[in-house]
């Protein structure tokens, strides 16, 4: 009998994003079922990572439920993030989202954008 490993997380987000996207959703307009995490082409390397707010959930978009509100994953930008880790970092100058993510080959110098 074969056995399955079992799937791997799309993605996996540290106490801070968590709390970042119940941040997020507690000023969230109205309508909006949650945040959503996707990949466009943009950048010097080809991908970005864009977060924004979603009113509808797509049929192929990856839902990760958190304790403060629903984070989307775009079904097109799977791929490009299984195994990743979402942290949200503040200091003096500046506060995003940043991902360690295993799929990238590349990013470009700034950090914007990446390659897979």
């Amino acid at each position: 009998m074969a056995t399955t490993r079992p799937r791997p997380a799309v993605l996996n987000l540290t106490d801070r994003a968590q709390a970042r996207v119940a941040d997020l959703m507690a000023k969230a307009p109205d309508g909006a079922l949650g945040v959503k995490l996707s990949t466009p082409r943009r950048g010097c390397s080809g991908l970005a990572y864009s977060v924004d707010y979603v009113t509808e959930a797509k049929p192929f978009d990856e839902a990760i439920a958190t304790p403060g509100g629903t984070l989307y994953i775009d079904g097109a930008s799977v791929l490009y993030l299984v195994g990743s880790r979402m942290d949200w970092v503040e200091d003096d100058f500046t506060a995003g989202f940043v991902f360690d993510n295993p799929n990238a080959k590349g990013a470009c110098g700034c950090g914007e954008s990446f390659t897979v």
